[in-house]
């Protein structure tokens, strides 16, 4: 720097003679080693003038200058001691508008390989976020990730109808695999995904990203704690407007509200109590004058009744405005999260009597965002490289099929129907 007030190298050697020098006549170092000394108090202290400064060194000695070791505030960045590799299989909308990106952000968690039917697409991808050329696969050759040690966990997120073949294959190629709700389109189809997982002695997870949201994990210590008292009712919406052409508006991909969007509140309604429902009754509604249903319903409602008496009222479409959140009414007070099931933007506010009782107050939790997609993969990729249960494994999504399907048999046969003979 040319700014006067700058140091030089000699300068600065000048400077710190100088200080050990006073600091030597401050510990008694000098030549005579005497006090009352020219310039000296006779009280003991020592002044030593420094810059055209004096400093009283009287009482407690404070150093001036930092010591050799470091200081114990400094920060240092934390060593990650492995990043596993990922394979993502197809690269749709959810692949490169989310789970790509997230990665960026992930301290345990890398991009080594892709899975598409369109390898064009996939050079694209692989280009920007530097995955080699020779780590693409079509879904032909899928089965050559065995031999790949690039990839320790593949994560699905195709179709909901490929779920169950490509998580099967994944593990019985020795990979952990983390795969998109709904797990799968069938009772049967998740418990031949829990047993291949089983077999292969690897983990798996179905991506139930708000279990690794802050905000919702702050509701469910709420509800455990019953901070609020007892749940009586818990009510949730998760509604979106969707376009033609999409693979959620066909039944032979496996779409339709109740397992794109459907799975949200409901899977709420069961880490909002901590139970299980005992019985399901639901309706749906299809209209004839649309041509985006002439597969799958637009709009499906349902009430479930858990063992302790909760009663969860919710609704799905994909032919509103978006409607986004959940609310749990207890004895003592009401808990809020809207919106509750997006990428972000959660606000939790909770409601409670007034010490009088004559108004309710109102509380706005603030908590930290994460990124939802970063979250959850690091969790799993910790999962495995810890040897631990996953949060979310097999076993959640087999819960949710358990109960998707009794709504099923519930529009078809337009009754109530006990969750265990769906």
């Amino acid at each position: 720097m040319s700014d006067h007030r700058s140091l030089n190298r000699r300068q600065f050697a000048q400077l710190g003679a100088a200080s050990l020098a006073a600091a030597s006549a401050v510990n008694g170092g000098g030549a005579h080693g005497q006090s009352g000394q020219s310039g000296q108090p006779s009280d003991g202290s020592q002044i030593q003038p420094v810059g055209g400064q004096t400093i009283d060194t009287a009482g407690k000695k404070v150093p001036l200058a930092p010591p050799n070791k470091q200081p114990p505030n400094l920060k240092l960045p934390e060593v990650v001691e492995k990043k596993l590799g990922w394979a993502v299989v197809g690269l749709g909308q959810l692949a490169l508008g989310q789970i790509m990106p997230a990665f960026g952000l992930c301290k345990h968690s890398r991009p080594t390989a892709l899975v598409s039917g369109h390898r064009d697409k996939a050079k694209t991808v692989a280009d920007a976020y530097d995955v080699e050329k020779s780590a693409i696969y079509n879904y032909d050759d899928f089965d050559k990730i065995a031999n790949d040690d690039r990839i320790d966990i593949v994560y699905i997120v195709l179709p909901n109808s490929m779920h169950a073949e490509f998580t099967i294959r994944a593990l019985e190629a020795g990979k952990h695999v983390l795969c998109e709700k709904p797990m799968a389109i069938s009772i049967d189809q998740c418990r031949r995904m829990i047993d291949a997982a089983k077999n292969a002695n690897r983990k798996l997870m179905i991506a139930y990203r708000l279990h690794y949201e802050p905000l919702n994990r702050k509701v469910m210590q709420m509800c455990s704690e019953k901070q609020f008292g007892e749940i009586k009712t818990f009510s949730g919406s998760f509604c979106i407007n969707v376009k033609a052409p999409n693979i959620r508006l066909s039944k032979e991909l496996g779409g339709g509200p109740v397992g794109d969007v459907g799975v949200y509140p409901i899977n709420a309604a069961r880490y909002v109590t901590g139970e299980e429902p005992v019985e399901v009754i639901a309706q749906a509604h299809q209209p004839h004058d649309d041509p985006r249903f002439r597969e799958v319903p637009e709009s499906v409602s349902c009430l479930l009744r858990f063992p302790s008496g909760v009663l969860a009222n919710l609704d799905c479409s994909f032919g509103t405005h978006r409607s986004d959140f959940l609310r749990v009414a207890c004895t003592d007070g009401v808990i809020e999260l809207s919106p509750a099931f997006s990428y972000n933007g959660q606000r939790l506010l909770t409601h409670q009597a007034s010490d009088s009782g004559s108004y309710s107050m109102v509380k706005n939790h603030e908590i930290s965002e994460v990124n939802q997609f970063t979250s959850e993969m690091d969790h799993f990729s910790r999962d495995v490289l810890e040897d631990r249960q996953p949060r979310t494994p097999g076993e959640e999504g087999l819960a949710d099929m358990r109960i998707l399907a009794a709504m099923a048999k519930s529009i078809r046969d337009s009754k109530a129907i006990r969750v265990e003979d769906a």
